[in-house]
């Protein structure tokens, strides 16, 4: 059944779990029809946006970012939040599939009233995040969520862009996980406001507190992000329950500094321009395959940089110009 703009808007902020998933399916969809309708109803939900504290959560695979998500999000129900998970799976490079299983993976969080989880195939999308991550933020702050939580695929230095379009940027650690002190990308570490140390219990406690104190030495090295705060390298244990609310006191703290000293509308503002530059090149390629004549050269320029006839970025500038002279 197909569902008018209205309809989706008036299902979007009842809170209606159903519509708000079929509004983030529209939104998703490369039909054009859809993108017509998934543009008018992000441009009439914009005055219902805004409200959120929006929360990147990064880490190497079996961090425990599920786990945590899942631990977190039932912390901030608890303090009469609601939590809304956007789970971004990697998608198959082959098929373009993706396994979207954290809804599996979350099933005490998925029961609870105040909560939303919505997994989204990364589609090939560079940084970790699903390319109409952005927008689906849009709609769940549309619904009145206040917290919207985004577990990102956690791939390496691409990571650092999901710093784009969320307040704050949390990085999961574990002891002895492959990504010790030296392994750490350097991006990723000047990218974060904060860190826990996750999976600590007694038999590795002097051990994270030996990175705990390697990690802040590194950080003191690293310029501050953000003027007046020393990023916090926490302790504890999701699956436990140990150390979160700790993490959801430092959050509240970091956004109130960022509101006091203005940054907090300034780096949104920011946020909202990277998005605008990233769909201008998305509607321009979408126009240029709309062109017979374009698109026939698009494809032969590929040809000749996939067989190395010349070098890929010459073949490139080499369309663009013809594009834009044409």
């Amino acid at each position: 059944m197909k569902f008018s703009t209205d309809e989706l808007i008036k299902g979007i902020r009842s809170g209606n779990k159903r519509l708000i998933a079929k509004a983030i399916t529209l939104v998703e969809s490369k039909k054009a029809e859809h993108r017509l309708q998934a543009e008018e109803l992000l441009k009439k939900i914009m005055p219902f946006t805004g409200n959120s504290v929006r929360v990147g959560i990064t880490g190497v695979p079996g961090a425990g970012k599920s786990t945590f998500i899942e631990s977190f999000g039932r912390l901030a129900i608890s303090n009469g939040k609601k939590v809304a998970v956007l789970a971004i799976d990697p998608s198959s490079a082959i098929n373009k599939g993706s396994i979207l299983g954290d809804k599996t993976r979350m099933e005490e969080l998925a029961k609870e009233e105040n909560a939303f989880i919505r997994p989204s195939p990364s589609s090939g999308f560079l940084g970790g995040v699903a390319n109409t991550t952005f927008e689906t933020m849009m709609i769940c702050e549309a619904a009145g969520y206040d917290y919207i939580l985004i577990e990102t695929v956690g791939v390496g230095q691409s990571e650092v862009l999901v710093a784009d379009i969320t307040d704050v940027f949390l990085f999961l650690k574990i002891i002895g996980g492959g990504d010790e002190l030296q392994g750490i990308k350097r991006g990723i570490m000047e990218m974060v406001d904060l860190i826990f140390i996750n999976k600590v219990d007694q038999d590795n406690i002097q051990k994270a507190k030996n990175t705990r104190l390697e990690l802040k030495r590194a950080l003191d090295f690293i310029p501050p992000k953000e003027k007046d705060w020393k990023v916090p390298v926490l302790l504890g244990s999701a699956l436990h329950n140990e150390g979160l609310d700790e993490i959801y006191t430092k959050i509240h703290e970091f956004i109130s500094l960022k509101k006091k000293t203005r940054r907090f509308d300034e780096v949104r503002t920011q946020q909202a321009e990277k998005r605008y530059e990233y769909w201008v090149q998305e509607y321009i390629l979408a126009m240029m395959k709309r062109n017979e004549s374009l698109e026939e050269a698009y494809l032969q320029h590929k040809k000749n940089a996939s067989a190395m006839v010349s070098n890929p970025s010459t073949e490139a500038k080499l369309f663009v110009e013809k594009f834009f002279r044409d």
